[in-house]
């Protein structure tokens, strides 16, 4: 009876060894499957405590808000502060804009100083993008992007903040 069975239904994947039963239905005889249940197979499944992953803004969304477009809701100078006073503040920030509904702000880093013995500047601009990928930021952020020139350009960020559902 299980060999009947197993005949009648179609692999998700080609099997990638060799080696195949006797009993194995012909090509023709299994059933296709649908593009829809393909598309299904091929989302990736997330668990209710993981967040999906980080979306860039996109390129027709920051021409938008480049020219005015589309409003900025809030922004964060993290001029002169510590990364641990930075780190702060930009979860504070984050929570109220999420709680006040917003969809986009703006997160001014800075390019930072260059110093005569480092060789790398910014250490908030370089940190702040991976601060957001942080499980503490991603119930709050979407995605990010390099800010537009007359934003700030490489010293500030267009962070698009999730709603509460």
């Amino acid at each position: 009876m299980w060999k009947t069975v197993t005949r009648s239904i179609a692999p998700l994947r080609e099997s990638a060894g060799p080696e195949q039963e006797e009993d194995a239905p012909s090509p023709s005889a299994t059933i296709p499957v649908h593009r829809v249940a393909r598309r299904a197979a091929a989302a990736p499944v997330l668990r209710k405590d993981e967040a999906p992953p980080l979306v860039p803004l996109g390129r027709r969304a920051k021409k938008r808000v480049a020219r005015g477009r589309e409003p900025i809701d809030g922004k964060l100078d993290l001029h002169g502060l510590t990364q641990s006073e930075a780190h702060a503040a930009l979860l504070r920030f984050l929570r109220a804009a999420n709680s006040r509904g917003a969809r986009l702000v703006l997160v001014i880093t800075g390019k930072g100083a260059v110093r005569a013995h480092e060789d790398e500047r910014g250490i908030l601009k370089r940190q702040v993008p991976k601060w957001l990928s942080l499980p503490e930021f991603r119930p709050l952020v979407i995605g990010y992007e390099d800010a537009h020139v007359t934003h700030g350009g490489e010293g500030a960020l267009y962070v698009r903040v999730r709603r509460d559902r």
